[in-house]
């Protein structure tokens, strides 16, 4: 079930302490009573997980795992799987709880594997990752030694998968919060690592995201943002006349260079682009725990260089920078 009073209690042990109230608050409004039509049935599901003591929790490989199928109780996997599949769509991952991979929309793992090769060691650091979706990235954080990891995400079901795979990680310093970054204290200069991954297009204000990012990093803290990008010079940024690749909310894609101008204007230092990738149908797809539409749905069935409108396909960069 939902239930806030671990991360209450972490954060009164470190310097976040001084926004417990402005936590509080934002929490209890975004879960007030009737904001969500399905909160009930999400709960149902939460309550009847099955009793679980995880003989292994692996969070440094590409499933995020806790236990194997000798450790339920009271449950078989299949029962498990029709439990855990009505809360779909499951899109960021995989996760395997015991036993059973949950293979969501996207290759998560990948993206991962291209981003911590080019970071700074994340032990025994306080991290927030916005726009965390369920919390995959959250876990693989913990498990390269991250003190504290917290994600916030406005979204309520993929706060209830969260807690869904939480119920069978056990406790952990691993804490989701379903608030935007709007709703998160202005300046407080506490975070040693943010990370922004694919959050920057959909801000109607790319700059004033960097200046968030900015104030909630201490200063020499690092900002890991990923987004996507086109190719091109200094000057060059797409906006979309309408959709892009299906997407109502995409508002601008700029160049690599323009992304490190944008990242420097507003501040950050020794800014780098440590990695491009083209966005595949093998790493964001259908799934049998994703099964509405995806990428190969958004790009030009002849041409999968193109989106379905006719603009450059998805084209994805990791920036990391420092804070003043």
């Amino acid at each position: 079930m939902i239930d806030h009073t671990a991360f209450f209690e972490h954060l009164r042990q470190t310097p976040l302490k001084a926004w417990e109230n402005e936590f509080y608050t934002a929490i209890t409004d975004a879960l007030r009573p009737g904001i969500h039509g399905d909160v009930d049935k999400w709960n149902a599901i939460l309550k009847a997980l099955p009793e679980f003591n995880a003989s292994q929790i692996v969070l440094d490989k590409g499933q995020v795992t806790a236990g194997y199928e000798q450790d339920l109780q009271g449950m078989s996997q299949r029962e498990l799987t029709q439990l855990l599949k009505q809360l779909k769509p499951w899109r960021k991952g995989p996760f395997s709880l015991a036993g059973v991979l949950i293979d969501t929309e996207w290759r998560s793992d990948w993206k991962w594997q291209r981003v911590l090769p080019h970071i700074s060691s994340l032990e025994g650091r306080t991290i927030l990752d916005i726009g965390c979706g369920s919390g995959y990235h959250l876990w693989r954080m913990r498990g390269e030694g991250a003190a504290m990891t917290i994600g916030i995400d406005p979204s309520l079901l993929f706060m209830m998968q969260f807690y869904a795979v939480q119920h069978f990680m056990g406790q952990h310093p691993v804490y989701y919060l379903p608030v935007g970054i709007e709703k998160m204290p202005p300046a407080m200069r506490v975070f040693d690592t943010v990370f922004s991954m694919g959050v920057l297009y959909h801000r109607r204000s790319p700059m004033d995201h960097l200046f968030e990012l900015r104030g909630l990093l201490k200063p020499g803290g690092e900002l890991v943002l990923e987004t996507l990008i086109i190719d091109g010079g200094i000057g060059d940024v797409l906006v979309p006349s309408g959709r892009y690749a299906r997407m109502g909310n995409v508002w601008f894609l700029p160049s690599a260079d323009a992304m490190v101008l944008w990242l420097t204007k507003c501040g950050f230092k020794n800014v780098r682009v440590v990695d491009t990738a083209v966005t595949t149908i093998e790493e964001q797809r259908v799934t049998e725990w994703m099964t509405f539409h995806s990428l190969k749905d958004f790009l030009d069935p002849n041409d999968h260089g193109k989106t379905i409108e006719g603009y450059p396909a998805p084209l994805r960069a990791v920036f990391v920078a420092e804070a003043p």
